[in-house]
C-alpha cells in the first residue's frame, strides 16, 4: 500500500497534467480524453469540462490544501484496518465523483467505484494516469460495475435511488446521498456585477449541479428586468441543441397551460413553490420577512447551499473547496472512523 506522502506527491503530479504543466505529449493524451468525454455526453461541453478541472486543480489539489486537509483527520492514510470501500458515483456534471474518490484514495482504504455511464470517461483517464505514475496506486482503485462485499458505501443519486441504496446498505457503514439544489436570496439592490455573479450560479454546467441554484427568492414588487438582463451571459447556451430543446419543450408547456412566464430567450422564469426548476427554467417566489425565510431555507433538507448576502456569495456556488462536503456530510471523516 502507498504511503500517504506517496500519494500526495502523485497528486501534484496530476495537478500539474491537469492544470496544464505537463508534456506536449501528455497534453495530447488529457485533450483526447477531454473530445471523447464530449462525444460520449454531450452534456460535458469542452467549456463546462475545462471549468471542472481548473477547479479541480485549484481547490482540490492545490498542494498546501490538500496537506491541511488531510492533517484534521489522525491516522488518515493508515487505517487500523483496511477496509473496502464501495463509491456510486453521480455524473450530472463532470468529474463530479472526484471528492469522493480523492477522499478514499488519501484515506488508505480499497476504492471500489461503480462510475455514472454519463461520466464514464473522464474519471478512468485519471485513474490510468495515475496507474501508469504509480503502479502500485494501481491497487487502490478498481472501478467495477457491481459493487459486492464491500465493508462500507457512499452512494449519490436520485431519491429513488437512494431510497434503493437505503435498502441494501442498511447494514454496512454508509453515506446516501439523494437529490439536492440550491437557491438565492435577493434584496432588490443587488449590483449589476452581483447579479452577474448569480448568473454563474445558475447557469454553469447548464444548471444541471446540486449546487446550481434553480430558485431565487425576492422581495414583493421586485422588478426582474435587471436580473434576465444579468442571466443573458449566458444567451449562448441557447445554442446547445440538447438545452434548447429543454427550453422550447417548457416554453410550450407553459403557453399551452397559459402559465405566467418571463424570459431573455435563453432562460425562463416562472413562479412556482417547488426548489427544483426544470432544465432552462428558473423558478422564483416573493418574501415578506427575510429572516424568517432564510431560517426555513436552512433547515429545509433538499436544499445543497444558500447564496446571497449573509451566505454563499454570488458566484461562488460552483466553486466548493475541500471542506464543502455533499450534503453536509463529512466524508473524509466518515473514512477515518472505517
Amino acid at each position: 500500500m502507498m504511503e500517504l506522502s506517496q500519494k500526495l506527491a502523485v497528486l501534484a503530479r496530476l495537478e500539474a497534467y491537469l492544470g496544464g504543466k505537463s508534456t506536449e505529449a501528455e497534453q495530447e493524451s488529457l485533450d483526447l480524453a477531454k473530445r471523447r468525454a464530449f462525444a460520449h455526453n454531450g452534456w460535458f461541453t469542452p467549456e463546462f469540462t475545462d471549468l471542472a478541472i481548473a477547479n479541480i486543480c485549484k481547490y482540490y489539489l492545490d498542494p498546501a490544501a490538500l496537506k491541511a486537509w488531510v492533517e484534521q483527520y489522525p491516522g488518515f492514510g493508515k487505517p487500523a484496518a483496511r477496509k473496502k470501500v464501495g463509491i456510486v458515483a453521480a455524473g450530472n456534471i463532470p468529474l463530479v465523483g472526484f471528492h469522493d474518490w480523492l477522499a478514499g484514495f488519501l484515506s488508505g482504504h480499497e476504492i471500489w467505484i461503480k462510475l455514472s455511464s454519463k461520466d464514464n470517461v473522464l474519471l478512468p483517464h485519471i485513474f490510468e494516469k495515475i496507474a501508469e505514475w504509480a503502479p502500485e496506486a494501481a491497487q487502490d482503485t478498481v472501478v467495477a460495475e457491481m459493487l459486492k462485499n464491500c465493508d462500507a458505501y457512499i452512494a449519490t443519486g436520485s431519491n429513488n435511488s437512494a431510497r434503493y441504496f437505503n435498502y441494501y446498505f442498511a447494514k454496512y457503514p454508509h453515506i446516501i446521498r439523494r437529490n439536492r439544489t440550491s437557491a438565492a436570496v435577493l434584496t432588490g439592490g443587488e449590483t449589476p456585477e452581483e447579479l452577474g455573479a448569480l448568473a454563474d450560479d445558475v447557469m454553469l454546467y447548464f444548471g444541471l449541479g446540486c449546487r446550481n441554484v434553480t430558485k431565487v427568492y425576492v422581495p414583493e414588487g421586485y422588478d426582474f428586468t435587471p436580473l434576465l438582463t444579468a442571466l443573458k451571459k449566458y444567451g449562448r447556451l441557447a445554442d446547445h441543441h440538447k438545452y434548447k430543446n429543454n427550453y422550447d419543450y417548457n416554453l410550450a408547456l407553459y403557453l399551452l397551460n397559459l402559465s405566467p412566464y418571463q424570459t431573455n430567450d435563453s432562460l425562463l422564469l416562472h413562479e412556482n413553490e417547488s426548489l427544483f426548476s426544470p432544465l432552462s427554467v428558473l423558478h422564483y417566489g416573493f418574501y415578506r420577512d427575510r429572516t424568517e425565510l432564510e431560517t426555513q431555507l436552512r433547515e429545509n433538507p433538499d436544499l445543497q447551499c444558500l447564496v446571497g448576502r449573509g451566505a454563499v456569495p454570488f458566484g461562488q456556488a460552483q466553486y466548493p473547496s475541500l471542506t464543502d462536503y455533499a450534503d453536509g456530510v463529512d466524508t473524509a471523516a466518515f473514512l477515518a472512523s472505517l
